[in-house]
């Protein structure tokens, strides 16, 4: 027996169209009395309208009433049984609840507006639960199909992108904020910073200059880091990541919850380089051993019972690789999700490089796809609240020019990457260039020149920060030494050795 007839005899009963539809939640007195509310007073909508959505209804015919309805209030007419009857009449399966009457009833019927926010939350749930029920349906039709071409890992994946599109859906708390919350927000970063060790809100990079421009890394913040072939970017990555992760420590936080209190987890996704070769670079830098004496196995005892001990301290380190080539931007969503899940968290994000990431295969050209991909990991930035730092190979037009310092238009499908980022920087070295323009043994006045330009230039690099939503752009001198893919804080002529020499 319909619910309906029971429950509110003045409406007529909702017949159901399948036998299993009629086995899924619902409630549709609940959505009869919604329409009721919106009809009897437009304003109603307004504050329901984050919560309903034309498919949160059960009944086809009340979905297209809300649509309709929805579409006149957002053009400012008015709205009510009476006017929405003559346009109405033509909606399917209107006629068998009794045509455009069935709308004067619904408004009659309203009890009251006020309930109008539960009845729309009812509706919603409902339309979730609904939703887990086809999704869960799905992922076993799935499971049972036995392909071939589909890995179950993928199956996982997509399920997992499934279950949080869903959950997104069900967000009602992202609207306005009172300006009190806000200002809540802002004094507690505040405080992070005045109790934090060198003044900085965000995490740091172990690199004094560039913290200091930053002020660290910010949670939620997207950072490109751009730079040619040869300049030093995944060094200058492995770099951070090695920082921070070295530096983690977990305690008791200001708000009394346990979790990271300095340096953080770190994940690192490496689409180009194998986890022991990024493994190596790392290690090269902590044991300070070449990395091509390592390459060759060409190591002095003392030289490998250093790499040896680095390796061991390293063990240490919350520091995750995930080497997986061609990654879909779902899929590096989905496994930051998970690391996120786990014990110790994550708190900081490396994704290297955003060119070798794949969309979801609906874009038509490849500046769609990058777009897609930079908001995706704009979203995760948001979603998970942490610093994610995508690398970002820059185009040949660098090459051409006089001055080969980059800047914000030799970003690669540059307008989306610009865009999105909240700080774009890049890696530069004066000295690869430099090496370059070596003259001949013959010219002696352009060969003292070029050994007092390279002389200069040695052992230095400079991150140009092009874009910063939060601050100040412009450039931060690093020591850079290339035997160990190291870069460091450079010591200024009025300092003594920079830390960590």
């Amino acid at each position: 027996m319909n619910e309906i007839a029971a429950l509110n005899p003045s409406l007529p009963a909702v017949p159901d169209t399948a036998d299993q539809a009629s086995v899924l939640p619902h409630n549709i007195e609940a959505e009869q009395q919604l329409l009721g509310a919106i009809l009897t007073s437009n304003d109603v909508l307004d504050r329901v309208d984050d919560l309903v959505k034309p498919d949160h209804f059960h009944d086809p015919v009340h979905a297209e009433i809300f649509t309709m309805s929805a579409s006149r209030i957002a053009k400012g007419l008015q709205t009510d049984a009476t006017t929405l009857k003559t346009f109405a009449s033509d909606i399917p399966g209107l006629k068998e609840l009794g045509g455009p009457e069935y709308l004067i009833k619904l408004q009659l019927s309203a009890i009251a507006t006020s309930a109008a926010r539960d009845y729309a939350q009812l509706i919603h749930d409902l339309a979730v639960r609904r939703e887990l029920i086809e999704l869960g349906n799905r992922v076993t039709d799935r499971a049972r199909a036995m392909r071939d071409d589909v890995a179950p890992d993928d199956q996982i994946v997509e399920a997992e992108s499934e279950l949080f599109a869903l959950a997104s859906t069900g967000s009602t708390n992202k609207g306005f904020q009172s300006f009190l919350h806000a200002l809540h927000d802002a004094v507690h970063m505040a405080n992070e910073a005045f109790n934090r060790q060198g003044g900085l809100a965000g995490v740091s990079t172990g690199l004094t200059d560039l913290d200091r421009m930053l002020g660290g890394l910010h949670r939620s913040d997207l950072l490109i880091l751009a730079g040619r072939p040869s300049m030093g970017k995944t060094s200058l990555a492995t770099n951070v990541a090695f920082n921070v992760a070295k530096a983690y420590r977990e305690g008791v936080k200001d708000d009394g919850t346990t979790g990271t209190v300095d340096g953080g987890v770190v994940g690192f996704f490496s689409l180009e380089m194998s986890s022991a070769q990024l493994a190596q670079r790392i290690l090269s830098e902590a044991a300070e051993v070449p990395s091509e004496l390592i390459r060759k196995g060409d190591l002095s005892e003392q030289e490998f019972q250093r790499y040896l001990k680095a390796a061991g301290d390293l063990e240490r380190c919350p520091l995750y690789i995930d080497d997986t080539p061609a990654l879909p931007i779902a899929q590096v969503a989905a496994r930051a999700r998970r690391l996120k899940r786990s014990p110790k968290g994550l708190d900081l994000l490396i994704i290297d490089y955003l060119q070798l990431l794949k969309g979801s295969g609906k874009s038509d050209n490849r500046v769609n796809e990058v777009s897609e991909i930079t908001q995706g990991l704009k979203a995760i930035a948001k979603e998970l609240d942490i610093p994610v730092i995508a690398l970002s190979q820059l185009s040949r037009q660098v090459e051409s020019r006089e001055d080969k310092r980059p800047q914000l238009s030799d970003l690669r499908e540059s307008g989306s990457i610009e865009q999105d980022a909240d700080v774009v920087m890049f890696v530069y070295r004066g000295e690869y260039y430099k090496e370059r323009e070596k003259p001949g043994e013959e010219n002696l006045e352009a060969m003292t020149k070029w050994q007092q330009d390279m002389e200069h230039l040695h052992g230095k690099a400079e991150v140009i920060i092009g874009k910063q939503r939060h601050g100040p752009v412009g450039s931060v001198e690093l020591s850079f030494e290339g035997q160990f893919t190291r870069f460091g804080n450079l010591a200024k002529p009025w300092q003594g050795e920079p830390e960590g020499y």
